[in-house]
């Protein structure tokens, strides 16, 4: 991956080589995490983060469930943010704030763990690098939301997630999808799904998903183009039937699908509503569109 000079870390920026904690960290045996993943994008008057402010109050929202209660306010952590991205002069790529459990305690209670916090920045492209991806169904289901707080970005949660994209790679798919415990569409690996239904955009309710902050976005942005959207249980026959498919995400943006396991999804090319939110969506987050200035904050 690519690297650059200074990692924020507990209030202080450290050489990106001696970013290290302790092999005894309580995260790093039990998963008692929380993170955020957020994009930064170039544009005509320099570096903006996308929907800064939602990500860092997700992360807190997160750290509530694991009694993970920084020292810092929001506002400061945000802050930290944008300081690390000015310190290391990039210009666009990705965000990875992570606040786990450290060292000084074993056993299955964090409590008495050391609190840290730390914030990543580095350049990054597309996550999903084809213009269009085929997707494997995936054997594994999502954890199920009686089992845990599913809303949450809990670092623990994403073995799922891992599982569930080796599997689908290794048969030579580009990702994964993962149906709930009752059989519907749950979302992918790390990105939530929507499909095209003549016209109509539909995307599985919050119930069962990290409902994503980038698909909360798509929502807002279909209303304001006079697209029709909406949370529904989508069953997989359904899903097999859309006109266009495409996963959202913070890495994933806006993807287009052209294939589940062996079927190809509508004509089997980028749909035009698919087209239409991708262009508006890279307007939206390099500046271009101002009435989305509001999730928008300049370094």
């Amino acid at each position: 991956m690519d690297t650059v000079e200074k990692i924020w870390m507990d209030g202080k920026f450290v050489d990106w080589k001696d970013a290290n904690v302790h092999v005894l960290s309580h995260a790093l045996h039990y998963g008692s995490g929380v993170f955020e993943g957020i994009r930064f994008y170039k544009t005509k008057t320099g570096p903006v983060v996308f929907r800064l402010k939602e990500h860092i109050e997700r992360l807190y929202y997160s750290g509530k469930f694991l009694r993970l209660l920084p020292e810092y306010k929001i506002e400061e952590v945000e802050e930290a943010v944008l300081e690390t991205i000015r310190i290391n002069k990039v210009d666009q790529g990705y965000i990875r704030p992570l606040l786990f459990y450290g060292y000084g305690k074993m056993g299955l209670n964090p409590k008495g763990a050391d609190i840290n916090l730390v914030i990543a920045v580095w350049p990054w492209g597309k996550y999903l690098a084809k213009d269009k991806i085929k997707v494997k169904v995936t054997k594994y289901i999502r954890i199920h939301p009686d089992s845990t707080h599913a809303q949450a970005k809990i670092t623990g949660h994403y073995v799922n997630s891992i599982l569930s994209n080796i599997e689908a790679t290794e048969k030579g798919y580009d990702e994964a999808l993962i149906l709930d415990y009752e059989g519907n569409v749950a979302e992918g690996p790390g990105e939530n799904i929507f499909l095209v239904e003549k016209g109509k955009l539909v995307t599985p309710p919050a119930n069962h998903i990290l409902p994503g902050i980038t698909r909360s976005s798509i929502l807002e942005m279909a209303n304001d183009m006079g697209l029709e959207a909406s949370e529904e249980t989508i069953s997989h026959k359904r899903l097999l039937m859309s006109d266009e498919l495409f996963f959202t995400g913070t890495a994933a943006e806006i993807t287009p699908i052209f294939k589940i396991d062996d079927w190809v999804i509508g004509e089997g090319e980028i749909g035009p509503i698919t087209n239409k939110l991708m262009d508006e969506f890279n307007k939206v987050v390099t500046g271009e569109d101002p009435k989305y200035n509001k999730w928008l904050t300049r370094v």
